[in-house]
This record gives structure tokens, sequence and C-alpha cells, in this order.
């Protein structure tokens, strides 16, 4: 099993780069093949990423957050809690989303 540190305070936790980007995301989250999670990015927690939706640069999707549809989210940007980013939002630069 490998495993990943998220720097979310729970230490390393079972984990697998994905297939389009090969950013790490969670066992515990959910990213579709269809979606594009880059190499640095990082989806965790119970976290979803869904369609065609974007997650690159150093940006994070955690908590119980959605992304989807056409949806960016990069640079240094987080969302997280139970936000939802979707359509052809883009959310970047050091930008926080929280629900």
């Amino acid at each position: 099993m490998i495993k990943f540190d998220f720097q979310d305070g729970n230490g390393p936790v079972p984990a697998h780069k994905h297939s389009n980007g090969g950013g790490w995301v969670a066992d515990t989250a959910t990213v579709d093949n269809t979606a594009y999670v880059g190499d640095n990015a990082r989806v965790f927690g119970y976290a979803e990423v869904s369609g065609n939706a974007r997650v690159f640069d150093d940006a994070r999707v955690f908590d119980d957050a959605r992304v989807f549809g056409e949806a960016c989210v990069f640079d240094n940007a987080c969302v997280f809690g139970n936000a939802q980013v979707f359509g052809y939002a883009r959310v970047f630069g050091y930008a926080r989303v929280d629900k």
C-alpha cells in the first residue's frame, strides 16, 4: 500500500498518483479519469473532482469539497469544507473557497 502525507495533520494516508496529470489523490477522495490533477496538485479527504475539471499548479481540494464540470483550481488556491466549484469557474492565486 502506498501512502502520502498531505500535510493536513493526519500523517501519511493511503493514496495514489492520478492517471491524468500525476497529482496525489487520497484513496478516500474521488477523481474521475476525465479530470486532470497536475503533478503538484493534491486532492484529499473526501473531496470529489469530476467531469473535465482541472486542478493544477500547487492547488488543493480537500474535506468534502467538489470541483466539477469545466471548473479549474490552480496556482496556490484551495477549495475545502463543503464548497462546490463548477461550471466554468476559475479559482486561482491564493484564493480560499470554503462553505
